[in-house]
């Protein structure tokens, strides 16, 4: 049995003036998964989440949330989804309360309905102390919070992130991811864009990877891993000025040059057969007498693999 995916996008176009910030872009996001996008500024991420939330109409190719045509049925997909944008929409003249209840008033919930689900929405998001103060005496972090709440108040099965947590300290974006993953669990499908590559692999079923308004990469976060030869070796040498002379021991096993982190000067190189890879490596560097600090196999991270696919 297939599940019809909730976000559809195909084949689509748009260009301003002589400026082409989507060229064919085709993705689908499946039922109660986080689908990401990343991509270097000026990709295209935040061009088609403006399709997608009928904000703009693709030049060509068609673009669908929840099986509602983002063109011909743009009030059905507005009523289907949840948007928080790179910045806190929200009334700072409000009470965080009175903004959640105000907003379920807006989606036709009525006076009681609106009530308990901003009771349940503050509690949600750590803001129960803080529900009757101003919007304007809140942190970045609670604005946030508060925000997503707000997105969320009429439990939308779609929820779309546009770099949720910019700006937020670590704290306060380990607790939003906490709350999008029960978000998750409980049903909701999630579009995230982010600068923060963490962010996607801890929170991403699947992540697309978009520059110059195509779409270069798409996978899960182990499948994007892979393509830069599967486990990676970092060591780092015991005399800092052995580097590169370690590098050039150990060039022979690399796909390319060893990399060389100018600060701790760890070198990095691809080990496509794992430990024999590595066993491989200290024999080079034994033989060319150079003593080592420290050694160990990792799996690559997105960063690296960000940095490879859009260099």
């Amino acid at each position: 049995m297939t599940t019809k995916p909730v976000i559809e996008v195909d084949d689509v176009f748009k260009s301003f003036g002589q400026t082409q910030a989507l060229a064919g872009v085709s993705l689908t996001a499946e039922p109660g998964k986080v689908l990401a996008l990343l991509g270097p500024n000026g990709a295209g991420k935040t061009t088609l989440v403006r399709i997608l939330t009928t904000l703009l109409a693709p030049d060509q190719g068609r673009a669908a949330v929840a099986g509602y045509d983002t063109v011909r049925r743009a009030a059905a997909v507005r009523a289907v989804i949840g948007l928080t944008g790179q910045y806190a929409a929200v009334d700072e003249l409000l009470t965080g309360r009175e903004n959640l209840r105000m907003l379920g008033q807006l989606n036709h919930l009525g006076r009681a309905e609106s009530r308990r689900r901003a009771d349940d929405s503050l509690a949600l998001f750590g803001l129960t102390d803080a529900a009757d103060q101003q919007a304007r005496t809140y942190s970045g972090g609670m604005r946030r919070r508060l925000d997503l709440a707000a997105s969320l108040i009429g439990r939308p099965p779609v929820l779309i992130l546009d770099e949720p947590t910019t700006g937020l300290d670590p704290r306060t974006r380990l607790d939003l991811w906490a709350a999008i993953e029960q978000l998750v669990a409980d049903g909701t499908t999630v579009l995230l864009t982010t600068q923060y590559l963490e962010e996607a692999d801890r929170l991403a079923h699947r992540i697309v990877v978009i520059d110059e308004g195509e779409i270069i990469a798409d996978g899960t976060a182990d499948q994007l891993k892979d393509q830069l030869s599967g486990d990676m070796i970092e060591f780092r040498v015991a005399d800092p000025a052995d580097a590169d002379i370690a590098a050039a021991a150990v060039a022979p096993l690399a796909v390319g040059k060893p990399q060389i982190d100018p600060d701790s000067h760890r070198i990095t190189l691809p080990a496509p057969e794992g430990a024999a890879t590595l066993g491989a490596a200290l024999a080079y560097l034994s033989d060319a007498g150079i003593a080592i600090a420290d050694i160990g196999i990792r799996r690559p991270s997105l960063d690296e693999v960000f940095l490879s696919l859009t260099a």
